[in-house]
């Protein structure tokens, strides 16, 4: 309630002026492009707009849960003045940023303001009551109105005190609520459907993209796999075999030797396909589900682990095929890095999404990072519209939490 109040009246306060500032500043500047001055000052004064903009944009999400993405039209780096500004005069946003200033320096100015009088408002019924109406009624000459109460006396200033204790109640369960629709009404003015269809848009590219060069580096490591492993043995026996046949008369001991190695090569083949297949889709993921494909992930760990599953059902085949990855991805950093000596795995399905945890008791301090395997498993994950959260602090623990929204059969 208090915080709620705080941030409501620091950002009437700020942002205030800052509306003011910048829609002033557009105006002239856009009235002086005729006349070249705002040619040159428009880009400027717009790319500030753009930040406070984006700087309430990210006080929503932070303080109200309220995403508002960006839908700016990308411009050249090397644009001279005049293609940025026509470029953002141009732009739809840009259009919107300058509609919502007015409506934030007004209607935004007293909903982010309102959670702070509901909060303080009170005090002054508390006052009343203690003893200064005297004070209040000297000032009003004559009787003083405290909402709809008319102050005159201690009775009626007890009566203040009373409203104002409903109001203090009244302020715990809706200021959070109010800074929240002060959000809603910058989301209303400042958001488009059309931003969050782009920015979906640039999102399943990158993953879509992400997914293609998963899939080809996974083809070259089969293949690789293949040809290093599994081919040179099959290669080697036939060798075997045709040394067999032309020693089975002269040298029937170097033949027995011969098929006792080659015997050994096609079991060391078979292994090595085997582990392939695994690798490509372990054999327990498809026939028992992800619950017990990860029970057996864990007990080929080093470190001692404890799983937890809350699965009714399975999900789609790749849905399961990205969350086993993803852990085993995750457990591999884990082992090598973190120097733990427990993890905890938990896996339940709760309002649509699948969730994975996963905790240890390292040494902390992993981050999702360019050539990490944590960036793997993020572009692995946002395939399907997944995310990935870490909180690895130093000195740990570390918990990294995996979402892929899904339904179970």
């Amino acid at each position: 309630m208090g915080l709620a109040a705080v941030r409501g009246l620091a950002l009437a306060l700020v942002a205030l002026p800052g509306s003011v500032l910048c829609l002033v500043l557009s105006l002239v500047s856009i009235a002086l492009v005729p006349i070249g001055v705002g040619i040159v000052t428009t880009p400027w004064v717009l790319t500030g707009v753009r930040a406070f903009a984006d700087w309430r944009r990210v006080l929503a999400a932070e303080w109200g849960g309220v995403r508002i993405p960006p839908a700016y039209r990308p411009l050249p780096k090397d644009a001279n003045p005049w293609t940025r500004t026509f470029g953002m005069l141009g732009d739809p946003a840009t259009w919107r940023d300058l509609r919502w200033l007015p409506v934030d320096m007004t209607a935004g100015f007293l909903t982010a303001l309102l959670p702070a009088v509901l909060l303080l408002y009170p005090l002054e019924g508390f006052a009343i009551a203690a003893g200064l109406w005297r004070v209040f009624t000297d000032v009003g000459g004559g009787t003083y109105w405290y909402g709809f109460v008319p102050v005159t006396g201690q009775a009626s200033a007890l009566g203040a005190g009373a409203l104002g204790l409903g109001l203090l109640f009244l302020a715990h369960f809706y200021t959070p609520r109010l800074l929240q629709t002060h959000f809603r009404l910058t989301r209303a003015v400042l958001g488009s459907n059309q931003g969050e269809l782009a920015e979906r848009v640039r999102v399943l590219t990158e993953t879509r993209r992400d997914a293609v060069d998963t899939s080809a580096a996974e083809l070259r490591r089969i293949e690789r796999d293949l040809h290093d492993g599994a081919q040179a043995r099959l290669v080697a026996m036939g060798m075997d075999l045709g040394t067999i046949e032309m020693l089975l008369d002269k040298d029937p001991e170097q033949a027995r030797r011969l098929v006792a190695q080659a015997r050994q090569s096609s079991v060391d083949a078979l292994s090595e396909l085997r582990d392939l297949v695994r690798g490509i889709h372990p054999p327990v993921l498809a026939e028992r589900g992800l619950g017990d494909a990860v029970r057996a992930l864990a007990l080929r760990l080093p470190v001692s682990t404890e799983v937890s599953v809350e699965l009714p059902g399975r999900a789609e085949a790749p849905v399961e095929s990205a969350g086993y990855f993803a852990v085993s991805e995750v457990l591999t950093n884990a082992v090598k890095h973190s120097g733990a000596d427990r993890i905890w795995i938990d896996l339940h399905h709760t309002d649509g999404m699948l969730r994975i945890t996963v905790t240890d008791n390292g040494k902390g301090g992993a981050v999702i990072g360019a050539g990490s395997g944590l960036a793997g498993v993020e572009r692995r994950l946002g395939t399907f519209d997944g995310v990935l959260a870490v909180s690895s602090p130093a000195g740990g623990p570390t918990m990294v939490t995996m979402e892929i929204p899904c339904a179970l059969s």
